[in-house]
């Protein structure tokens, strides 16, 4: 606190910005995905996928576009699945909605995956177009906690406590 303006001098908390990257690009993503057909790791995800579209639309020639394979995606899909994994596990130790967007992305990548190999295509095809949704919407609330909760010094939108069990509490 600053004794001259009375100010309190805080820096920027970065996972509510984080948080609304994350929901808009779910929110967008989803809304084509059921119309029609997450964080810095995710933004090589989106960038990858932003490629893989511009190939496949033969930005980069005919001949590339004419040699892509779907499946190819598919395996990027399950690397960020086992990467996901393990952030849904570490996510455990930080609030409950995180928790559950991790837990979404998940099941995102669970259906991107199947649907990239041709697997139950329709039906992993709406479990990624619906989880995608989801993510947008706990997305959005976990960035508007983040500013509300700090803005007013209290739990204005609650988020969950972590689950507690890997970490022990500090006394």
């Amino acid at each position: 606190m600053n004794n001259e303006t009375n100010v309190k001098v805080t820096t920027a908390d970065p996972s509510a910005i984080g948080l609304f990257g994350l929901a808009m690009v779910t929110l967008v993503a989803s809304t084509q995905k059921l119309g029609t057909t997450a964080f810095g790791g995710y933004a090589f995800f989106w960038l990858g996928v932003a490629c893989s579209w511009l190939m496949k639309l033969g930005l980069f020639g005919e001949n590339i576009a004419s040699q892509i394979d779907p499946k190819q995606l598919g395996v990027a899909f399950l690397g960020y699945l086992i990467f996901t994994l393990y952030m849904t596990i570490g996510a455990m130790e930080t609030n409950k909605n995180l928790f559950i967007i991790f837990v979404l992305i998940d099941f995102l990548f669970i259906g991107l995956t199947l649907t990239s190999f041709e697997i139950a295509t329709e039906a992993t095809h709406k479990l990624a177009a619906y989880s995608e949704m989801l993510i947008a919407i706990f997305s959005f609330y976990g960035s508007a906690a983040a500013v509300l909760n700090n803005q007013f010094g209290r739990v204005f939108l609650p988020i969950g406590k972590p689950f507690g069990i890997f970490k022990k509490p500090v006394k």
